[in-house]
């Protein structure tokens, strides 16, 4: 089988590798790929939101299956212009990756479906933001409508802190047009817990869930990034809570969308806050989470390319999705400065063992050497029996990736490890 994986960051390269393992598979192209990403497919130099040279591409080159990865391609409809020219994909339709590329939409499906969530009011106006704001409660949350690479959600501490916030988005244009419409909800307290899960719009089945680590700093300060590291299982994501969270939230999700003749086939992801109150979600998004995908597939022991298609042709109730009852670490090494300003073009070495199991997302070849390209240059990921043991081999095989003003935390997986002795 010939694939096409659209995308080029570290979920794509975890994507690619796990595809990999399937021997049916002859060849794999990414669109556009990476440095690190050409060792494992033949990178192709045509972007994920050109749609109509990706559909051009996969109809000249005989693509069986393509898997669009990214925010982006999903919502603006890459799956439905591949299925018109009768190429089968993984992922949603544009019509149901609305609940990720409209944060109003997802919200509103909360409300009218009572699957639970941050209390909130949205706003097309800023005086009624900025009004509205004079007594809400504070903290607050900010969340620009649309698509943002993961940078429109602001917790403003202050109500002048959230009247900038409304400000910056609807008058100052921060998000484009993603900043037109704005939620403002209350600010939950809690756990927060990731949970990626296939779904074919009927059947929903869960991958293990994982911890994400966004601050910049250790002991989780500084600024928000898109993930500095991650562990799996979440230990704070119980049997009990699972249980919960699959017949108030996961399954009514699904049946929500397909009650709004918008069925999601693909990977939802389910961004959760476990609350005093329960379980509440605080985002979907319409694909698998990055770096959650980079602890989560190394733990799947079914053939994902299987999975995939069961999704596609409403197969899943009878298809295995099995995970080893282990642990993952993905440990993630960024350029000095990020997420603010940072250098690029320094060359990245690793060792045999390190590359083995090291994700790559900012970099790209340059004079058939790998040099970085981006804020997130590599994760390295590490599985072991036991949380402690993944934590610590993760940073032990990230020592073998090395580059010029690389940065890491140094404290992934603690607050997991503090969970799990409590």
């Amino acid at each position: 089988m010939r694939i096409l994986v659209v995308g080029g960051g570290g979920r794509e390269h975890a994507i690619i590798k796990a595809l990999k393992k399937n021997p049916d598979i002859t060849e794999v192209f990414a669109a556009p790929g990476n440095g690190g990403i050409a060792k494992d497919a033949t990178c192709i130099n045509i972007g994920a939101l050109e749609i109509d040279k990706l559909v051009a591409f996969a109809v000249e080159n005989q693509i069986d299956y393509t898997v669009v990865a990214p925010d982006d391609p999903l919502v603006a409809g890459c799956v439905d212009a591949m299925e018109e020219k009768g190429i089968p994909c993984f992922g949603p339709r544009k019509n149901a990756a609305i609940i990720e590329g409209s944060k109003v939409f997802a919200k509103d499906l909360m409300r009218k479906y009572g699957i639970p969530t941050a209390k909130y009011e949205t706003f097309a106006d800023m005086a009624s933001a900025l009004s509205y704001l004079e007594n809400a409660p504070i903290p607050t949350v900010v969340k620009a409508d649309g698509l943002a690479l993961g940078k429109g959600v602001i917790i403003a501490q202050t109500r002048e802190e959230a009247k900038a916030a409304v400000r910056d988005m609807m008058e100052g244009g921060i998000f484009g047009a993603s900043g037109s419409r704005v939620v403002i909800e209350e600010f939950l307290t809690g756990p927060e817990v990731s949970v990626l899960a296939f779904t074919d719009g009927k059947t929903v089945k869960p991958m293990v869930s994982s911890m994400d680590h966004k601050r910049i700093g250790d002991n989780d300060t500084g600024l928000n990034t898109g993930g500095m590291g991650t562990v799996a299982p979440n230990p704070y994501y119980t049997e009990a809570i699972a249980k919960q969270c699959m017949e108030e939230i996961f399954l009514p999700t699904v049946a929500a969308m397909n009650k709004e003749g918008r069925t999601f086939k693909g990977c939802l992801y389910f961004g959760l806050m476990l609350t005093p109150n329960g379980p509440k979600v605080i985002e979907y998004n319409c694909r698998f989470g990055d770096p959650e995908t980079q602890v989560v597939l190394p733990l799947l022991q079914s053939d994902l390319l299987t999975v995939m298609q069961a999704t596609t042709n409403g197969t899943l109730d009878e298809t295995d999705v099995i995970f080893a009852g282990k642990h993952a670490c993905c440990v993630i090494l960024a350029s000095a400065g990020y997420p603010t300003a940072y250098e690029k073009g320094f060359e990245i070495t690793m060792t045999p063992e390190a590359e083995a199991c090291t994700y790559v997302a900012g970099a790209k070849l340059e004079n058939k050497k790998l040099v970085t390209s981006g804020g997130r240059v590599t994760g390295t990921t590490a599985v072991a029996d036991s949380l402690e043991d993944a934590i610590r081999e993760a940073y032990r095989l990230s020592n073998g990736v090395r580059f010029q003003n690389a940065y890491r935390r140094s404290d992934i997986g603690q607050r997991a490890l503090q969970a799990k002795r409590s």
